[in-house]
Protein backbone atom coordinates (compact mmCIF):
# COMPACT_ATOMS: atom_id res chain seq x y z
CA UNK A 1 0.00 0.00 0.00
CA UNK A 2 1.22 2.93 -0.94
CA UNK A 3 2.07 5.57 1.90
CA UNK A 4 0.60 8.96 2.74
CA UNK A 5 2.65 12.25 1.94
CA UNK A 6 2.99 13.54 5.60
CA UNK A 7 2.40 17.19 4.69
CA UNK A 8 -0.10 20.53 5.82
CA UNK A 9 -2.17 22.39 3.93
CA UNK A 10 -1.02 25.82 3.09
CA UNK A 11 -1.61 28.62 5.15
CA UNK A 12 -0.73 26.94 8.45
CA UNK A 13 2.06 27.69 11.16
CA UNK A 14 3.14 24.16 12.63
CA UNK A 15 6.42 24.89 15.04
CA UNK A 16 9.19 22.70 15.89
CA UNK A 17 9.05 22.60 20.15
CA UNK A 18 11.34 25.29 20.71
CA UNK A 19 9.85 27.66 18.49
CA UNK A 20 6.64 26.55 20.11
CA UNK A 21 7.71 27.73 23.09
CA UNK A 22 8.83 30.93 21.58
CA UNK A 23 5.36 31.57 21.07
CA UNK A 24 3.71 30.46 23.91
CA UNK A 25 5.71 32.54 25.95
CA UNK A 26 4.32 35.57 23.63
CA UNK A 27 0.98 34.20 24.41
CA UNK A 28 1.57 34.10 27.99
CA UNK A 29 3.21 37.92 28.13
CA UNK A 30 -0.10 38.81 26.54
CA UNK A 31 -2.60 37.11 28.58
CA UNK A 32 -0.61 38.80 31.68
CA UNK A 33 -0.69 41.64 30.84
CA UNK A 34 -4.45 42.03 29.90
CA UNK A 35 -5.34 40.42 33.16
CA UNK A 36 -2.85 43.03 34.46
CA UNK A 37 -5.48 45.46 33.37
CA UNK A 38 -8.32 43.67 35.30
CA UNK A 39 -9.57 42.09 31.69
CA UNK A 40 -11.80 38.49 32.10
CA UNK A 41 -10.83 35.71 29.92
CA UNK A 42 -13.88 33.71 27.67
CA UNK A 43 -13.53 31.26 24.87
CA UNK A 44 -16.61 30.50 22.20
CA UNK A 45 -16.95 27.61 20.35
CA UNK A 46 -14.37 27.33 16.72
CA UNK A 47 -17.67 26.36 14.76
CA UNK A 48 -20.68 28.42 15.06
CA UNK A 49 -24.19 28.42 13.25
CA UNK A 50 -23.47 29.71 9.94
CA UNK A 51 -26.61 32.09 10.18
CA UNK A 52 -25.08 33.77 13.31
CA UNK A 53 -21.38 34.45 11.66
CA UNK A 54 -22.59 35.67 8.84
CA UNK A 55 -25.12 38.17 9.68
CA UNK A 56 -22.41 41.32 8.62
CA UNK A 57 -23.59 42.91 5.17
CA UNK A 58 -21.01 40.64 3.31
CA UNK A 59 -17.57 42.38 2.61
CA UNK A 60 -14.34 39.98 1.71
CA UNK A 61 -13.70 38.58 5.36
CA UNK A 62 -17.18 37.14 4.55
CA UNK A 63 -15.92 35.54 1.30
CA UNK A 64 -13.58 33.74 3.05
CA UNK A 65 -15.58 31.98 5.85
CA UNK A 66 -14.97 27.53 5.94
CA UNK A 67 -18.35 25.88 5.92
CA UNK A 68 -18.48 22.61 8.48
CA UNK A 69 -20.37 19.58 7.65
CA UNK A 70 -20.19 16.04 8.67
CA UNK A 71 -20.03 13.02 6.65
CA UNK A 72 -23.45 12.08 7.41
CA UNK A 73 -25.02 15.57 6.62
CA UNK A 74 -22.61 15.65 3.23
CA UNK A 75 -23.91 12.05 2.04
CA UNK A 76 -27.61 13.60 2.25
CA UNK A 77 -26.46 16.61 0.44
CA UNK A 78 -27.79 19.08 3.17
CA UNK A 79 -26.44 22.64 3.02
CA UNK A 80 -23.91 23.38 5.88
CA UNK A 81 -25.47 25.15 8.55
CA UNK A 82 -22.39 25.40 10.74
CA UNK A 83 -19.19 27.27 10.03
CA UNK A 84 -15.34 28.30 11.40
CA UNK A 85 -15.61 31.76 13.09
CA UNK A 86 -13.42 34.16 10.93
CA UNK A 87 -12.54 36.76 13.69
CA UNK A 88 -13.49 36.85 17.39
CA UNK A 89 -15.68 39.93 16.91
CA UNK A 90 -19.01 38.15 15.87
CA UNK A 91 -18.58 35.61 18.43
CA UNK A 92 -18.21 38.36 20.90
CA UNK A 93 -21.16 39.96 20.09
CA UNK A 94 -23.34 36.72 20.15
CA UNK A 95 -21.94 35.80 23.14
CA UNK A 96 -22.31 39.26 25.29
CA UNK A 97 -26.13 39.25 23.24
CA UNK A 98 -26.58 35.41 24.29
CA UNK A 99 -25.22 36.23 28.09
CA UNK A 100 -26.35 39.48 28.79
CA UNK A 101 -28.07 39.27 32.00
CA UNK A 102 -25.62 37.45 33.79
CA UNK A 103 -23.00 39.48 32.68
CA UNK A 104 -21.72 42.84 34.64
CA UNK A 105 -21.43 46.06 32.74
CA UNK A 106 -19.13 47.64 31.71
CA UNK A 107 -18.16 43.99 30.33
CA UNK A 108 -14.23 43.53 29.73
CA UNK A 109 -13.13 40.49 28.30
CA UNK A 110 -10.00 39.34 27.00
CA UNK A 111 -9.99 36.34 24.38
CA UNK A 112 -6.55 34.33 22.52
CA UNK A 113 -8.32 32.01 20.47
CA UNK A 114 -7.22 30.30 16.94
CA UNK A 115 -9.98 31.84 14.04
CA UNK A 116 -10.20 30.94 10.12
CA UNK A 117 -10.13 32.35 6.97
CA UNK A 118 -9.99 31.15 3.40
CA UNK A 119 -7.02 32.92 2.35
CA UNK A 120 -5.07 33.19 -0.70
CA UNK A 121 -2.11 30.48 -0.11
CA UNK A 122 1.15 33.18 0.01
CA UNK A 123 3.81 33.73 2.19
CA UNK A 124 3.13 35.09 4.89
CA UNK A 125 -0.73 35.23 4.85
CA UNK A 126 -2.61 32.38 7.22
CA UNK A 127 -5.70 30.85 7.05
CA UNK A 128 -5.48 29.37 10.49
CA UNK A 129 -4.24 32.20 13.01
CA UNK A 130 -4.43 33.31 16.60
CA UNK A 131 -6.17 36.52 17.54
CA UNK A 132 -5.94 38.06 20.58
CA UNK A 133 -8.44 40.11 21.71
CA UNK A 134 -9.65 42.54 24.17
CA UNK A 135 -13.08 45.11 24.68
CA UNK A 136 -15.13 46.89 26.68
CA UNK A 137 -18.63 46.39 26.19
CA UNK A 138 -20.71 49.17 27.60
CA UNK A 139 -24.56 48.96 28.59
CA UNK A 140 -26.41 51.90 26.25
CA UNK A 141 -23.30 54.03 26.98
CA UNK A 142 -19.61 54.05 27.27
CA UNK A 143 -17.10 56.49 27.94
CA UNK A 144 -14.67 57.73 25.53
CA UNK A 145 -11.80 57.46 28.69
CA UNK A 146 -12.47 53.67 28.07
CA UNK A 147 -10.72 54.25 24.34
CA UNK A 148 -7.38 55.64 25.92
CA UNK A 149 -7.09 52.55 28.07
CA UNK A 150 -6.16 50.32 24.81
CA UNK A 151 -3.36 52.02 24.18
CA UNK A 152 -1.94 51.59 27.82
CA UNK A 153 -2.70 47.95 27.56
CA UNK A 154 -1.13 47.48 24.47
CA UNK A 155 2.01 49.28 25.53
CA UNK A 156 2.23 47.48 27.93
CA UNK A 157 2.18 44.14 26.51
CA UNK A 158 4.67 45.11 23.48
CA UNK A 159 7.23 46.96 25.93
CA UNK A 160 7.31 43.66 27.73
CA UNK A 161 7.78 41.65 24.57
CA UNK A 162 10.52 43.29 24.13
CA UNK A 163 10.47 43.32 19.99
CA UNK A 164 11.98 47.13 19.67
CA UNK A 165 10.39 50.64 19.06
CA UNK A 166 6.77 50.77 18.63
CA UNK A 167 4.47 53.76 17.70
CA UNK A 168 1.05 53.30 18.50
CA UNK A 169 -1.11 55.65 16.36
CA UNK A 170 -4.73 57.08 16.47
CA UNK A 171 -7.19 58.84 13.88
CA UNK A 172 -11.27 59.24 14.33
CA UNK A 173 -13.40 57.86 12.01
CA UNK A 174 -15.63 61.42 12.94
CA UNK A 175 -12.83 63.40 12.58
CA UNK A 176 -12.66 62.14 8.80
CA UNK A 177 -16.11 61.54 7.60
CA UNK A 178 -16.33 65.28 9.13
CA UNK A 179 -13.51 66.29 7.22
CA UNK A 180 -14.61 64.50 3.95
CA UNK A 181 -17.92 66.14 4.25
CA UNK A 182 -16.44 69.64 4.27
CA UNK A 183 -14.92 68.89 1.03
CA UNK A 184 -18.48 67.69 -0.13
CA UNK A 185 -17.81 64.72 0.11
CA UNK A 186 -20.84 63.74 2.25
CA UNK A 187 -22.09 60.23 1.22
CA UNK A 188 -20.61 57.60 2.78
CA UNK A 189 -20.55 55.17 0.22
CA UNK A 190 -18.48 57.16 -1.61
CA UNK A 191 -16.13 58.14 1.27
CA UNK A 192 -15.21 54.57 1.56
CA UNK A 193 -13.97 54.36 -2.23
CA UNK A 194 -12.10 57.43 -1.79
CA UNK A 195 -10.12 56.07 1.37
CA UNK A 196 -10.12 52.84 -0.20
CA UNK A 197 -8.19 54.96 -2.89
CA UNK A 198 -6.09 56.95 -0.45
CA UNK A 199 -4.82 53.75 1.19
CA UNK A 200 -2.87 52.71 -1.66
CA UNK A 201 -0.63 55.67 -0.73
CA UNK A 202 2.40 54.35 1.23
CA UNK A 203 2.05 51.35 -1.21
CA UNK A 204 1.25 53.52 -5.21
CA UNK A 205 2.60 56.73 -3.79
CA UNK A 206 1.06 60.55 -3.88
CA UNK A 207 0.81 60.62 -7.74
CA UNK A 208 -0.90 58.07 -8.62
CA UNK A 209 -3.60 58.85 -5.68
CA UNK A 210 -3.96 61.91 -7.08
CA UNK A 211 -4.32 60.70 -10.37
CA UNK A 212 -6.91 58.46 -9.36
CA UNK A 213 -9.07 60.92 -7.17
CA UNK A 214 -9.15 63.48 -9.82
CA UNK A 215 -9.79 60.58 -13.47
CA UNK A 216 -12.76 59.45 -13.97
CA UNK A 217 -15.29 57.81 -11.46
CA UNK A 218 -14.12 60.02 -8.51
CA UNK A 219 -13.92 63.44 -10.94
CA UNK A 220 -12.41 65.57 -7.67
CA UNK A 221 -10.76 68.94 -7.82
CA UNK A 222 -7.13 69.29 -8.01
CA UNK A 223 -7.65 71.45 -4.94
CA UNK A 224 -10.19 68.87 -2.90
CA UNK A 225 -7.78 66.06 -4.08
CA UNK A 226 -4.87 67.79 -2.59
CA UNK A 227 -6.24 68.82 0.47
CA UNK A 228 -7.32 65.04 0.92
CA UNK A 229 -3.44 63.82 0.80
CA UNK A 230 -2.70 67.03 2.79
CA UNK A 231 -5.48 65.84 5.54
CA UNK A 232 -4.14 61.90 5.55
CA UNK A 233 -0.39 62.49 5.50
CA UNK A 234 -0.96 63.74 8.95
CA UNK A 235 1.61 62.80 11.43
CA UNK A 236 2.45 64.17 14.39
CA UNK A 237 5.67 63.96 16.78
CA UNK A 238 4.47 64.94 20.59
CA UNK A 239 0.71 65.37 22.22
CA UNK A 240 1.22 69.09 21.60
CA UNK A 241 2.38 68.98 17.68
CA UNK A 242 -0.68 66.63 17.69
CA UNK A 243 -3.15 69.18 19.58
CA UNK A 244 -1.55 72.24 16.91
CA UNK A 245 -2.29 69.68 14.13
CA UNK A 246 -5.91 68.82 14.90
CA UNK A 247 -6.49 72.69 15.58
CA UNK A 248 -4.78 73.58 12.11
CA UNK A 249 -7.45 71.53 10.16
CA UNK A 250 -9.71 74.79 10.75
CA UNK A 251 -13.50 74.18 11.76
CA UNK A 252 -15.94 71.96 10.27
CA UNK A 253 -19.09 70.02 10.40
CA UNK A 254 -20.58 69.17 13.80
CA UNK A 255 -18.80 65.20 12.91
CA UNK A 256 -15.60 66.78 12.40
CA UNK A 257 -16.17 68.81 15.56
CA UNK A 258 -16.98 65.91 17.78
CA UNK A 259 -13.99 63.80 15.90
CA UNK A 260 -11.66 66.44 16.65
CA UNK A 261 -12.46 66.85 20.51
CA UNK A 262 -13.09 63.05 21.53
CA UNK A 263 -9.42 62.53 19.56
CA UNK A 264 -7.79 65.08 21.83
CA UNK A 265 -9.25 63.80 24.92
CA UNK A 266 -8.27 60.46 24.06
CA UNK A 267 -4.44 61.36 23.69
CA UNK A 268 -4.40 63.51 26.73
CA UNK A 269 -5.38 60.28 28.53
CA UNK A 270 -3.25 58.10 26.57
CA UNK A 271 -0.40 60.36 28.28
CA UNK A 272 -2.03 60.25 31.84
CA UNK A 273 -2.44 56.48 31.17
CA UNK A 274 1.26 56.48 31.71
CA UNK A 275 2.16 55.74 27.73
CA UNK A 276 5.42 57.99 26.76
CA UNK A 277 4.63 60.40 24.06
CA UNK A 278 7.05 58.55 22.28
CA UNK A 279 5.13 55.80 21.89
CA UNK A 280 1.86 57.06 20.54
CA UNK A 281 0.89 59.44 17.72
CA UNK A 282 -1.94 60.84 15.34
CA UNK A 283 -2.08 59.67 12.06
CA UNK A 284 -5.01 60.63 10.08
CA UNK A 285 -4.38 58.25 7.49
CA UNK A 286 -5.30 55.42 9.26
CA UNK A 287 -8.89 54.23 8.23
CA UNK A 288 -9.76 50.60 9.59
CA UNK A 289 -12.83 49.56 7.60
CA UNK A 290 -15.25 53.36 7.48
CA UNK A 291 -18.29 50.47 7.99
CA UNK A 292 -18.02 49.01 11.24
CA UNK A 293 -15.26 51.47 12.99
CA UNK A 294 -17.31 54.55 14.53
CA UNK A 295 -15.09 57.14 16.61
CA UNK A 296 -11.32 56.52 17.53
CA UNK A 297 -9.19 53.91 15.15
CA UNK A 298 -6.26 52.38 16.15
CA UNK A 299 -2.95 50.98 14.33
CA UNK A 300 0.28 50.20 15.84
CA UNK A 301 3.64 49.70 13.78
CA UNK A 302 7.54 48.88 14.77
CA UNK A 303 9.34 51.99 13.87
CA UNK A 304 12.41 49.82 12.65
CA UNK A 305 10.20 47.53 10.53
CA UNK A 306 7.74 49.47 8.60
CA UNK A 307 7.55 46.83 6.22
CA UNK A 308 5.79 44.70 8.52
CA UNK A 309 3.35 47.06 8.92
CA UNK A 310 0.37 47.44 11.53
CA UNK A 311 0.91 44.40 14.39
CA UNK A 312 -2.03 45.28 16.62
CA UNK A 313 -5.35 47.40 15.66
CA UNK A 314 -9.00 48.35 16.20
CA UNK A 315 -11.53 50.81 17.43
CA UNK A 316 -14.63 52.24 18.69
CA UNK A 317 -17.56 51.13 17.18
CA UNK A 318 -21.46 52.20 18.23
CA UNK A 319 -23.17 49.00 18.70
CA UNK A 320 -21.60 45.80 18.67
CA UNK A 321 -24.67 43.26 19.29
CA UNK A 322 -27.50 45.19 17.33
CA UNK A 323 -27.91 41.95 14.86
CA UNK A 324 -28.79 39.61 18.25
CA UNK A 325 -30.48 41.99 20.68
CA UNK A 326 -32.44 45.15 21.22
CA UNK A 327 -29.94 46.52 23.51
CA UNK A 328 -27.07 49.55 22.65
CA UNK A 329 -24.05 47.85 23.58
CA UNK A 330 -21.10 50.25 22.47
CA UNK A 331 -17.60 49.09 22.95
CA UNK A 332 -14.05 49.45 21.86
CA UNK A 333 -11.42 46.80 21.08
CA UNK A 334 -7.62 46.03 20.21
CA UNK A 335 -6.48 43.11 18.42
CA UNK A 336 -3.13 41.55 18.04
CA UNK A 337 -2.76 38.68 14.88
CA UNK A 338 -0.21 36.89 16.92
CA UNK A 339 0.41 34.27 14.26
CA UNK A 340 1.43 36.76 11.78
CA UNK A 341 3.00 39.01 13.68
CA UNK A 342 5.30 35.78 15.27
CA UNK A 343 6.32 34.59 11.75
CA UNK A 344 6.96 38.52 10.50
CA UNK A 345 9.25 38.79 13.88
CA UNK A 346 10.84 35.63 13.27
CA UNK A 347 11.32 36.55 9.51
CA UNK A 348 13.04 39.96 10.48
CA UNK A 349 15.15 37.75 13.06
CA UNK A 350 13.76 39.73 16.17
CA UNK A 351 12.79 36.87 17.91
CA UNK A 352 14.59 33.47 18.89
CA UNK A 353 14.35 30.20 19.90
CA UNK A 354 13.35 29.65 23.50
CA UNK A 355 15.12 27.74 25.59
CA UNK A 356 13.38 24.60 26.64
CA UNK A 357 10.56 24.03 29.18
CA UNK A 358 12.87 21.26 30.29
CA UNK A 359 15.49 22.35 33.19
CA UNK A 360 17.29 20.29 34.08
CA UNK A 361 18.25 16.32 32.56
CA UNK A 362 19.28 13.82 35.17
CA UNK A 363 21.56 11.34 33.32
CA UNK A 364 21.73 7.31 33.54
CA UNK A 365 24.86 6.25 34.35
CA UNK A 366 24.18 2.71 35.70
CA UNK A 367 21.05 1.13 35.00
CA UNK A 368 21.04 -0.62 38.96
CA UNK A 369 20.92 3.03 40.48
CA UNK A 370 17.41 3.90 38.04
CA UNK A 371 15.54 4.14 41.51
CA UNK A 372 18.12 6.53 42.67
CA UNK A 373 17.98 8.66 39.74
CA UNK A 374 14.11 8.66 39.93
CA UNK A 375 14.01 10.22 43.94
CA UNK A 376 16.43 12.86 42.66
CA UNK A 377 13.83 13.81 39.66
CA UNK A 378 11.15 14.10 42.54
CA UNK A 379 13.15 16.38 44.35
CA UNK A 380 13.92 18.69 42.03
CA UNK A 381 10.55 18.45 41.20
CA UNK A 382 8.98 19.31 44.31
CA UNK A 383 11.54 22.26 44.76
CA UNK A 384 10.00 23.42 41.40
CA UNK A 385 12.53 23.30 38.88
CA UNK A 386 11.27 21.07 35.76
CA UNK A 387 13.10 17.73 34.81
CA UNK A 388 13.45 15.14 32.90
CA UNK A 389 15.16 11.35 33.72
CA UNK A 390 17.26 9.53 30.84
CA UNK A 391 15.55 5.97 30.88
CA UNK A 392 17.10 4.14 28.60
CA UNK A 393 20.74 4.88 29.40
CA UNK A 394 23.65 4.70 26.53
CA UNK A 395 26.95 6.65 26.27
CA UNK A 396 27.00 9.68 28.44
CA UNK A 397 28.32 11.70 25.73
CA UNK A 398 25.02 10.88 24.18
CA UNK A 399 23.45 11.83 26.88
CA UNK A 400 24.50 15.43 26.57
CA UNK A 401 23.97 15.40 22.53
CA UNK A 402 20.37 14.97 23.90
CA UNK A 403 20.31 17.25 26.30
CA UNK A 404 22.03 20.00 24.46
CA UNK A 405 19.72 19.07 20.83
CA UNK A 406 16.57 19.56 23.30
CA UNK A 407 17.98 22.86 24.37
CA UNK A 408 18.19 21.45 28.19
CA UNK A 409 20.84 23.94 29.16
CA UNK A 410 21.88 21.92 33.11
CA UNK A 411 22.65 17.94 33.20
CA UNK A 412 23.17 16.52 36.27
CA UNK A 413 25.21 13.38 36.63
CA UNK A 414 25.09 10.92 39.78
CA UNK A 415 28.14 7.73 39.31
CA UNK A 416 29.23 5.55 41.65
CA UNK A 417 31.82 8.59 42.61
CA UNK A 418 29.54 11.34 43.63
CA UNK A 419 27.37 8.24 45.42
CA UNK A 420 30.32 7.65 47.12
CA UNK A 421 30.89 11.45 48.27
CA UNK A 422 27.23 12.12 48.80
CA UNK A 423 27.96 14.91 45.72
CA UNK A 424 26.24 15.49 42.59
CA UNK A 425 27.57 16.49 39.16
CA UNK A 426 26.34 19.40 37.46
CA UNK A 427 27.38 20.64 33.85
CA UNK A 428 26.23 23.69 32.00
CA UNK A 429 26.01 23.22 28.40
CA UNK A 430 25.56 26.47 27.60
CA UNK A 431 29.29 27.74 29.14
CA UNK A 432 30.65 24.38 29.15
CA UNK A 433 31.51 24.17 32.38
CA UNK A 434 31.10 21.32 35.18
CA UNK A 435 30.97 21.83 39.00
CA UNK A 436 30.04 19.50 42.08
CA UNK A 437 27.41 20.31 44.84
CA UNK A 438 26.78 18.39 47.86
CA UNK A 439 23.55 16.46 47.25
CA UNK A 440 21.32 18.09 49.80
CA UNK A 441 22.28 21.55 48.49
CA UNK A 442 21.35 20.69 44.83
CA UNK A 443 18.03 21.98 44.51
CA UNK A 444 18.79 25.94 46.18
CA UNK A 445 22.39 25.37 43.79
CA UNK A 446 20.57 24.96 40.42
CA UNK A 447 17.38 27.09 41.86
CA UNK A 448 20.16 30.21 41.89
CA UNK A 449 21.30 28.76 38.53
CA UNK A 450 18.54 29.06 36.56
CA UNK A 451 17.55 32.55 38.11
CA UNK A 452 20.78 34.25 36.85
CA UNK A 453 20.50 32.44 33.22
CA UNK A 454 17.45 33.45 33.43
CA UNK A 455 18.71 36.92 34.03
CA UNK A 456 21.17 36.73 31.69
CA UNK A 457 18.84 35.97 29.05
Amino acid sequence: MALTPARTMPGVLELLPLDQIAFQRMLDTIRRNYERFGFLPIETPAIEYADVLLTKTGGETERQVYFVQSTGALEQGEKPELALRFDLTVPLARYVAQHEHELTFPFRRYQMQRVYRGERAQRGRFREFYQCDIDVIGKDTLSIRYDAEMPAVIHSVFRELDIGPFTIQLNNRKLMRGYFESLGIADGERQMLVLREVDKLDKRGADYVRATLTGEPFGLSAAVTEKILAFVQTRSTSLADAFEKLDALGAGPAAMEQGRAELKEVLALVRDFGVPESHFALNLSIARGLDYYTGTVYETTLNEHPQIGSICSGGRYDNLASQYTASKLPGVGISIGLTRLYWQLREAGLVDRARSTVDVLVTQMDESQLPRYLALAGELRAGGIATEVVLEGGKLGKQFKYADRAGIRFVVVLGEDEIARGVVTVKDLRRGDQFEVPRAELVKTLRVELEQAAAMG
